[in-house]
């Protein structure tokens, strides 16, 4: 079977499209991220929800309070380190997380398949909680928030969206057969220029923010950007794994 490229869209695709569809996982997740956000704000009080943050946020200081003091208080590092993704501090965050999810997941599960996206997200989650750590170990900072498991689907959809589509031709019967597109390796995404502008730009603004006090005398940010940097690339890293499975 020969290929070709061509930005087009889908040739076998024909007649009106869907607006707006996202894969049955994405559906979900976003699903669940909303569904949590509510019962949260509608049905438990201050003191409860208090509880719950200290049971399923992601509180790195567990860890430096548990040598010292207590090694049943690092018991929660078993699961918040993905309960946290399913976390949000507002309205404004849960939509923004939501949005940037349906951006790029979407992408991913087309490519890769809905256990695969969740193995992305959640994989992600757990190495931004690990980012988040490093500068955050002795401070009583909680981590919540999709953005470190999202910033892993951005990074694995950056290695092949920006590529063109590839087309064969069926040898048998002559027809056009989408092939998908190809994935970039690690360097290639410093050449092909769409990506590594992308890529470039992506993680100079998270690694800018704790520079932002400094520079323009902005104080009070809350981002982690560090859970958006260590889920990144474990994104970019977890699509080549993924893509040797297929």
């Amino acid at each position: 079977m020969s290929d070709q490229n061509d930005d087009g869209g889908d040739p076998s695709e024909s007649g009106p499209q869907p607006v707006f569809l996202l894969p049955g996982v994405v559906t979900a997740l976003a699903g669940l991220l909303v569904a949590i956000h509510l019962a949260a704000t509608f049905v438990l009080n201050s003191d409860s929800y208090l509880t719950f943050l200290q049971l399923f946020a992601y509180l790195p200081v567990r860890i430096p309070v548990a040598l010292a003091e207590d090694p049943t208080y690092a018991l929660p590092l078993l699961w918040t380190p993905i309960t946290h993704a399913l976390l949000h501090d507002g309205w404004e965050h849960l939509l923004v997380n939501t949005a940037w999810l349906a951006i790029f997941a979407t992408p991913v599960a087309r490519r890769y398949g809905a256990s695969s996206t969740l193995l992305v997200f959640f994989a992600s989650a757990v190495a931004g909680a690990a980012a988040f750590t490093i500068t955050n170990l002795n401070e009583p900072a909680f981590l919540i928030g999709a953005s470190g498991g999202v910033s892993g689907l951005t990074g694995a959809a950056v290695r092949f969206i920006f590529q063109p589509v590839l087309i064969g031709r069926d040898e048998e019967t002559g027809q056009r057969v989408v092939l998908g597109r190809r994935l970039l390796s690690l360097g290639g995404i410093l050449q092909e220029p769409r990506a590594r502008a992308f890529t470039l730009i992506w993680i100079g603004l998270n690694a800018a923010v704790p520079l932002l006090p400094a520079v323009f005398g902005i104080s009070g940010i809350q981002i982690a950007w560090e859970a958006h940097l260590g889920g990144f690339i474990a994104g970019l890293l977890l699509a080549g794994w993924l893509e040797r499975g297929q």
